[in-house]
């Protein structure tokens, strides 16, 4: 556990979700004894938490004595994140698509309350997604081409205090940190419909991205492709093609779509 922990946090519910973690990263069959060996904790606080997970859902104890796997409750607690995140089946079936016909990792991005989230992946093992730009990564919005599209719609007061809450780190030599700067990209990012991040996330990748729209033309999200940059050197334009037409395609599928989702943002 962390030395930096804020104060009132609860011991036993933190064990708990680290037990659930390792399950989670090791997989279907993983024993107790491998779990405490991986946590730090003694065996019988292992067997106690995981008995506790068992009990309620969220693990399962695999038959002849195989060990334990993630269980069933977790797919209705992932349902229903998806559901607030505005991803279904058919935007996922989409970002697939636009992965394919890209040939290139593939995100969807929303603004969730004062996050910039990503909602949804689509790689593959020739075109891997860009770690840790895994479902849930919230971070580093100032120098992501999706993060830059949701910072654009975001009006200068809210685009302030998003940042002033996060900052914005110098992540690579390109990562650009002053505010003026990155307000006056933000307002070509605007005009033109397309965001670029070109090693400023991380050095070897070139990431472009597009607002997603809903049928009020507000932005509810943003899609984005990301590459090696010696692959973008050459295939901007093409890119930037596929990202404008998925933006296209990802704002009929969510046109489609009841759930409430989250809010969109307001064009300033």
């Amino acid at each position: 556990m962390s030395s930096s922990a804020p104060r009132g946090l609860i011991g036993s519910a933190r064990r708990a979700l680290r037990v659930l973690e390792i399950v989670a990263s090791e997989g279907d069959g993983v024993s107790a004894k491998a779990v405490a060996r991986r946590a730090g904790f003694t065996l019988s606080t292992t067997y106690h938490l995981l008995n506790t997970l068992v009990h309620d859902g969220y693990l399962v104890r695999l038959g002849h004595g195989r060990g334990f796997g993630l269980g069933y409750r977790l797919g209705t607690l992932y349902q229903r994140l998806c559901d607030e995140l505005d991803v279904d089946d058919a935007l996922r079936e989409e970002l697939g698509v636009l992965h394919r016909k890209a040939r290139a990792a593939a995100y969807f991005s929303v603004l969730r309350g004062t996050q910039v989230v990503v909602a949804a992946v689509a790689d593959s093992a020739r075109y891997p997604r860009a770690r840790p730009m895994d479902f849930g990564f919230h971070e580093a919005a100032h120098a992501t081409a999706f993060g830059k599209v949701l910072l654009a719609a975001l009006t200068p007061k809210q685009r302030r205090d998003y940042l002033e809450g996060t900052g914005m780190p110098r992540l690579t030599e390109r990562t650009n940190v002053r505010l003026s700067d990155l307000s006056r990209e933000l307002q070509q990012v605007r005009r033109s419909g397309l965001a670029r991040d070109i090693e400023e996330f991380q050095p070897e990748l070139a990431c472009v991205s597009a607002p997603v729209r809903g049928a009020d033309n507000r932005v509810r999200g943003a899609v984005a492709f990301s590459v090696p940059v010696t692959e973008f050197a050459h295939r901007r334009c093409e890119l930037e093609h596929f990202v404008s037409q998925g933006a296209t395609r990802l704002s009929l599928v969510l046109a489609g779509s009841t759930g409430a989702g989250p809010a969109s943002i307001s064009a300033v």
